[in-house]
């Protein structure tokens, strides 16, 4: 029987040394607590290690898919200047076009 890196001649040592520090009474009780404490860390461990795996499989699953990439289109811009342009607004007179001016020339 090998615990932590210890064999069982060290084990009865510890124990012995343990009953001349603590006493008759209180060994059974620091037993008991330091059983608690060793399954809560058990169960933490456990949890751990199932949320760690969940995770790799998402991330493993989320990698192997091909992504699909997809443009969105904006509505046109529809109206007169003097109305003010909107976007896709029912009613008005359609798109505006803009004109290309050479590099210089502003509109007046």
């Amino acid at each position: 029987m090998n615990v932590f890196g210890i064999g069982l001649p060290e084990m009865a040592l510890i124990g012995i040394v343990a009953l001349l520090v603590f006493g008759p009474k209180k060994l059974p009780e620091i037993g008991r607590s330091f059983g608690k404490a060793l399954r809560g860390f058990q169960e933490a461990s456990k949890e751990f290690e199932t949320e760690f795996k969940r995770e790799a499989e998402q991330l493993q699953k989320v990698v192997a898919e091909p992504m699909q990439a997809t443009l969105e289109q904006k509505p046109a811009l529809t109206g007169t200047p003097e109305q003010g342009a909107t976007a896709g607004a029912s009613g008005d007179r359609g798109p505006i076009e803009a004109e290309a001016l050479p590099p210089g020339e502003t509109t007046t």
